[in-house]
């Protein structure tokens, strides 16, 4: 049997400060099939990205156990088997974008790809961006540039993708394109994906599971399987079906939240 590419088990966070301890998340536990793509839906404050960056090894949980491609986050990490796309592109200005998504082997301290892996450029023809090779971030636009940091967390082929709101800054037809290119680039690269966002309907049309989590501590409220055809037009929103599941998520986050 295949182990999940994400496992958390009953995992706590706790922030202390001088005055209080503050609970980001309460006794969480899901799992993300190899290939799967999660969304992590549900209200500002919840522990949404706190989640996001426990698998990333960013943040050590309190409690609970988390394994990463059938490791630990730590050695996912070190072995450069995760992506990482966070909501602002974060892009040098200085460098073009093919220059940006060659960054992560110069602070690697290598300049030498996996066997079989996509160079930067292809990866920047991955994401639609064939031609803007030489174009610095100013002369791109801002879902031009978050293609690029798409690109970038693609270099080396990592085999988990976390991303953290990354189209929550965008406007809603840049946004709708962008998610209709990520599930494209979902099935091309074989990656898993774990994605954070609080709209039901980014959640609903871009994963093949939803998370919803609540708030105050950050539980969790629901875990369901999104049963809609792999192919997914925008259109597909407008589905009785479609619309079916988003309403039971957003009674998932009516129940579950405090505020």
């Amino acid at each position: 049997m295949t182990a999940p590419a994400v496992d958390c088990r009953h995992v706590s966070v706790r922030f202390l400060s001088e005055r209080r301890t503050v609970t980001a998340l309460d006794d969480v536990s899901f799992s993300v099939e190899p290939g799967g793509f999660t969304s992590l839906l549900g209200p500002s404050g919840c522990g949404k990205s706190t989640l996001l960056r426990v698998v990333a090894d960013l943040i050590a949980p309190s409690e609970g156990d988390v394994t990463v491609l059938g490791t630990s986050p730590e050695e996912a990490r070190k072995a450069r088997a995760l992506g990482f796309v966070f909501q602002d592109a974060a892009l040098l200005p200085w460098r073009t974008a093919l220059q940006n998504v060659e960054l992560p082997l110069e602070v690697g301290g290598t300049r030498a790809l996996p066997k079989g892996s996509a160079t930067p450029k292809e990866l920047l023809a991955l994401v639609g961006l064939a031609g803007w090779e030489n174009s610095f971030p100013h002369e791109l636009s801002g879902g031009m540039r978050q293609r690029v940091a798409i690109a970038r967390a693609l270099l080396g082929g990592p085999r988990l993708l976390l991303m953290d709101e990354p189209f929550g800054a965008l406007d809603e037809i840049t946004r709708d394109r962008l998610n209709e290119e990520l599930r494209r680039i979902w099935t091309e690269t074989g990656a898993t994906i774990l994605f954070v966002t609080h709209s039901v309907y980014e959640a609903v049309f871009l994963a093949d599971q939803v998370l919803v989590l609540s708030a105050n501590p950050g539980r969790v409220a629901a875990v369901e399987k999104i049963d809609l055809p792999k192919a997914r037009p925008l259109s597909i929103r407008e589905t009785p079906e479609f619309v079916a599941i988003a309403a039971r998520m957003r009674g998932y986050l009516g129940k579950g939240t405090h505020e």
